[in-house]
């Protein structure tokens, strides 16, 4: 009966989050569409109108247009919102839509929400959404405090300002929409700039969760396994990804020879920590070597951490597969971590959200494959490169999103939602599965792996 009343929980859960994303894309897509969100009055065709109002929810940065040219001030600010909103996280969308109308959460709210948050009791809900809130103010106000001191020298009080908090937020939110016309390829020698942006981009792609965990640290005097595994599997993954970029892009050759060894390794950090669902480049994506390519893909598929503002298969999946995996190896049953075991059900799990997010990646591929025409120059990689941008709500392009056809903006779309509300949200709400328990257990029998 519990696993029958959690799975009913949960898929009434799913079906609300799924419908709160397409309400928030469906008001983006109207607001959007007024003449006065494009610069002169313009307007903007059905399908790129509601392409962008995905992304921005979806908190992924792939564009059709050009922010900067196409968006007036007003439709700029409508997907600095829809990204706000978006990247709070389904997880804490119910209780923040309570919180605005100013009642207080029911059993039932309540419920859903420990479930989805995976909480230890009923009253952390009302302090983890306090922490959401309070760390994600902390992060923007103090983010646009620091860049304001580079850019309002730069341009003046009025629109420094309004790019020192616009910035901020796309950065915090992982989000990748830039008000500059070519990202922050302008300020690729801008080392105190990209400093800054790092910190924001992991700081939002570590996870509230994580967060509140390391604040409380000095009285609890313990961090949960799931904080343990994030950070583990994030510092493994950063410090990883900055050593192959150095070899594959030589030490970024790229840019210019006069640029100093510091610059250079500031924009290699920056270049391993964008993959992991931020989007803003600071080299053009398409000019840097094969090998960097693949190793961004792979980053661009992990992602972040659950609960934040990334996407991917999220680091704690990676982080038990790749300890399941040191485990048959060793010959050992149990998958053991910091002193604890994994529960069969979390590597199971991990297991299915992988399959599934292969299955996705390998059908979406498939029919862009049909729908899209490769530039000369380029391979299978022009596509499977903007699926995983898409699936992992990153924002990277090697140049074929702007060309997309209806179809292929379509995938797209698609992909980013799914990045966004998640494999098993989007399959649960859904489908009409039910829990059933086996009365009957077949003998065992092995076959040949591998």
């Amino acid at each position: 009966m519990e696993k029958i009343s959690r799975f009913k929980l949960f898929d009434t859960l799913s079906k609300k989050m799924v419908w709160g994303f397409i309400l928030l894309i469906t008001v983006g897509t109207i607001l959007l569409s007024l003449p006065a969100a494009t610069n002169g009055m313009r307007g903007t065709s059905f399908i790129n109108t509601v392409f962008t109002a995905t992304s921005a929810t979806c908190i992924t940065g792939l564009t059709v247009v050009n922010t900067a040219e196409h968006w007036s001030l007003f439709g700029q600010i409508v997907i600095l919102v829809l990204s706000e909103i978006g990247a709070l996280g389904y997880m804490t969308f119910a209780v923040l839509l309570f919180n605005i109308i100013r009642r207080n959460l029911d059993l039932s709210t309540q419920l859903m929400v420990k479930e989805s948050l995976n909480l230890e009791n009923l009253s952390d809900t009302k302090s983890v959404m306090r922490y959401v809130v309070g760390l994600s103010a902390l992060f923007q106000v103090g983010g646009a405090c620091l860049i304001a001191v580079d850019f309002i020298p730069r341009y003046g009080w009025k629109w420094g300002l309004y790019t020192s908090v616009y910035h901020s937020v796309m950065s915090f939110c992982n989000a990748g929409f830039d008000v500059f016309g070519n990202s922050l390829m302008g300020f690729r020698d801008d080392s105190y700039l990209l400093i800054v942006t790092i910190i924001l981009i992991i700081g939002g792609g570590l996870g509230f969760l994580v967060w509140r965990d390391l604040l409380l640290y000095h009285e609890r005097k313990r961090l949960s396994l799931n904080s343990k595994l994030t950070l583990v599997t994030t510092g493994t993954l950063f410090v990883i990804g900055f050593l192959l970029l150095l070899m594959t892009e030589k030490d970024l050759t790229l840019l210019p020879k006069g640029t100093s060894w510091f610059n250079r390794t500031i924009n290699t950090l920056f270049l391993s920590v964008t993959p992991r669902t931020a989007g803003l480049v600071t080299l053009p994506t398409n000019d840097l070597q094969a090998g960097s390519i693949f190793l961004i893909m792979i980053l661009m598929f992990v992602g972040g951490t659950p609960g934040s503002t990334a996407g991917g298969i999220k680091t704690t999946t990676f982080g038990v597969l790749m300890l399941q995996s040191i485990a048959q190896i060793r010959g050992k049953k149990d998958v053991e971590f910091s002193r604890r075991r994994f529960s069969q059900t979390n590597i199971s799990r991990a297991l299915l959200l992988i399959f599934l997010a292969s299955v996705v990646i390998v059908i979406a591929t498939l029919i862009l494959t049909q729908t899209e025409k490769i530039p000369k120059g380029f391979g299978l990689e022009y596509i499977v490169f903007e699926v995983l941008s898409a699936f992992g709500t990153v924002g990277l392009s090697l140049g074929l999103t702007p060309h997309l056809t209806v179809i292929g903006k379509l995938v797209i779309m698609l992909l980013m939602f799914i990045g966004r509300v998640g494999i098993f949200t989007s399959l649960y709400s859904l489908s009409k599965r039910q829990t059933k328990f086996n009365q009957i257990r077949y003998p065992e029998e092995n076959i040949l792996i591998g």
